[in-house]
Formats: structure tokens, sequence, C-alpha cells
């Protein structure tokens, strides 16, 4: 019988990876070591941002001034955001250095998920997401000839995946949410679109605002979960995705008081 999954596109250039082993291991002996930090069209996710910008010490909105710019989306209906490379000959990650890279703990989703790219699928009457990973094949990248041994699995535990996985996977339902436009004919920019921008991409004004409008009172919340989000800006970022679903599409993702 033909699988039901069989059909998911596969991107220009890539290989679809399933359960076999693939080779690769990038380390400072191979030619190509940090070539693939230059020049790169690098989109950031709000858990990206979020992790980066606690990482430099930054408030959120400085970080997206001095390291972002936004751009086309997946849809017409919501913008991207994507890091900017230095200004400098070559065209760098700004957080680069001369013996790599200086947020490595703490980098994108993109980096940290190379040399796969990872793509998620709503199944109709599913509630899970059918998880795809797709082989990229640049040319100058000698990591690929190394012979280190993968599963996707290890390589998701050895990368620290996990919690960026899941927090992308939260996003990738909001941003098909947001593909629908919600936005009520008020057009790009208007005041639900930056509203909708300010909870994703600008977590440390979302929780000033949370505290303004006592916005947490406003649901039932045990005392715990309100512990970890006035605390802790993943779970912040969570009860942002779901207040959005709740607000904007009337999802019952919220229970209201």
């Amino acid at each position: 019988m033909k699988s039901k999954y069989v059909d998911f596109p596969i991107p220009e250039g890539r290989t679809r990876v399933g359960n076999e082993e693939f080779s690769f291991h990038c380390h400072a002996e191979v030619d190509c070591f940090l070539t693939c930090c230059h020049k790169v069209e690098m989109y950031l996710y709000p858990y990206d941002v979020l992790r980066l910008k606690n990482k430099l010490g930054l408030h959120s909105e400085e970080f997206m001034r001095l390291y972002t710019r936004i751009s086309e989306g997946s849809h017409p209906f919501f913008p991207a955001v994507m890091l900017n490379m230095a200004d400098e000959e070559g065209y760098p990650c700004p957080f680069l250095m001369k013996n790599g890279c200086s947020v490595y703990k703490d980098r994108p989703s993109a980096c940290r998920t190379y040399p796969l790219e990872r793509a998620v699928e709503k199944i109709p009457g599913e509630k899970k997401l059918k998880i795809h990973y797709f082989m990229t094949h640049h040319p100058y990248c000698q990591g690929h000839f190394q012979p280190h041994k993968y599963t996707i699995a290890r390589w998701e535990r050895d990368q620290f995946l996990f919690e960026y996985n899941l927090m992308n996977d939260l996003w990738a339902e909001v941003d098909a949410f947001f593909a629908t436009n919600p936005w009520q004919g008020e057009g790009r920019a208007g005041a639900r679109q930056q509203l909708a921008f300010m909870v994703c991409y600008n977590i440390d004004e979302f929780r000033s605002y949370c505290t303004r409008m006592n916005l947490l009172a406003s649901f039932r919340l045990t005392k715990e979960e309100k512990r970890r989000i006035k605390r802790n800006d993943g779970e912040l970022l969570k009860f942002g995705f779901k207040w959005l679903l709740h607000i904007l599409g009337g999802r019952n993702t919220l229970l209201v008081r």
C-alpha cells in the first residue's frame, strides 16, 4: 500500500534521510572549516531569537535591531526574520570568531541541524506532526567524507536538538495559522499583526505586556504554571503561542477564568 507520506516534496538539491546512517563530522582539520558560516541566508525562528538574545545579554528588541532584518516569510501573511551577516570581507556570521562560533551552545536551529534540514508536516486527522529530514549537499563541505556515522536520533541527541525541535514545532503550528490570514483585513503591520510579532520575536516586551495587562490572571493556570511562565522565557513563549491561537483564532488553547 502506498504510504501517505511519500509525496512530501523533497527540496531542490537535497536527498531524503530515513533510518539509515549517514557520515558527517565538522572539525577544525577539515579544509572547509567555517566556510559555511559566511554569506548565509539564515532564517531565525522565535526560539532562536530568544536563545541568542539571552546568550548575548540583550533585550530582545535590541537584538532584533542589531542583528536581524525582516524578510518575506513562507507565506504572504506574516513576515520572517533573517540573521544579518557582518559587513566584513567574506560576510561572516556576526558571531563567528577566529576559533569558531562564539554562541555555539545557543546557536540557531539551522546551524544546529546542519548538514540536515528538518521539515514538519501536519497530517489531517492526526495530532502528531510528521517529521522529514533531508541531507544538504554543498560542494565545498568536506564533513560528508569524514568517518563518523550518525543516525537522525543520535544527531538530535548530540546536537541537543530536542528543545529546539519542540519549540519550532509549536511555532510551525502558529505560523500555519498565520498563513490563513487572520488579521481581519487590517493588512500588513496592522495592530493585530504587530501584537503577534511582539509575542513571537520580542519576548522581553511581551513579558512587560503581560505584567501591564495582568494577562496571566485572565486564564486558568496553576501556581506552578504561572511561576514557570514568569521565570522562564521559553515557558513564556509557549504561553504566548497559545494566547495568540486563542485570541486570534478562537481556539481552546487556554481556559478563561
